[in-house]
């Protein structure tokens, strides 16, 4: 019988479909490098895009941060313009107080006692001098206790002092100023 060999035949339809695979396996592999890069791009067209927004939203926040300062600029000039017009609202109201208090001081001051110093902060009232007895520095003291414009007095200091053949009691006494509000409103309508 005959031999017949078919092995050559089998070997190369193997060869063949050997070659058929790599080339498959090549193109598959060209076509998963190429769909890579082409997500490559588009993730990094992408990025790039972002980059651009973030880029444009951080000038936006830096003019935002600019508008900001100036608005905080204004208000505080604006805080600092309510307070000198507040204090100078207060001094205009003030004002008659301070021809008020000379007047009561004059008033209370009894007589052989003398007024070296007055000092004034807020509605305290400190007043230094000196009186030809420490009597008479009692009696100021009564004399602003019955002021209508004093209230609260108090002694701090008060010194016997030899000068010459005389003594004098060196003082220095306090009180409170007492609020004319009411009718400060009523008469700086009339002024005005």
């Amino acid at each position: 019988m005959p031999r017949i060999n078919l092995l050559p035949w089998r070997e190369e339809l193997r060869q063949k479909r050997k070659k058929e695979f790599l080339g498959a396996l090549v193109g598959a592999m060209l076509f998963g490098g190429l769909l890579g890069y082409g997500y490559k791009l588009g993730v990094q067209a992408q990025i790039r895009g972002q980059n651009e927004r973030n880029t444009t939203l951080r000038n936006e926040i830096a003019e935002l941060d600019k508008q900001i300062e100036e608005i905080n600029t204004l208000e505080a000039q604006k805080e600092r313009l309510i307070a000198r017009m507040e204090i100078i609202d207060q001094l205009q109201r003030s004002r008659p107080q301070v021809v008020h208090l000379f007047d009561e001081l004059v008033s209370t001051l009894p007589e052989g006692t003398y007024l070296t110093e007055v000092r004034q902060t807020d509605r305290r009232i400190e007043v230094s001098g000196s009186a030809q007895s420490s009597t008479r520095v009692a009696a100021l003291l009564r004399n602003i206790d019955a002021s209508d414009w004093l209230r609260d007095p108090g002694l701090d200091v008060v010194e016997t002092v030899e000068a010459g053949p005389a003594r004098n009691a060196q003082f220095k006494i306090f009180a409170q100023q007492m609020s004319e509000e009411p009718e400060s409103g009523t008469d700086g309508g009339a002024v005005q």
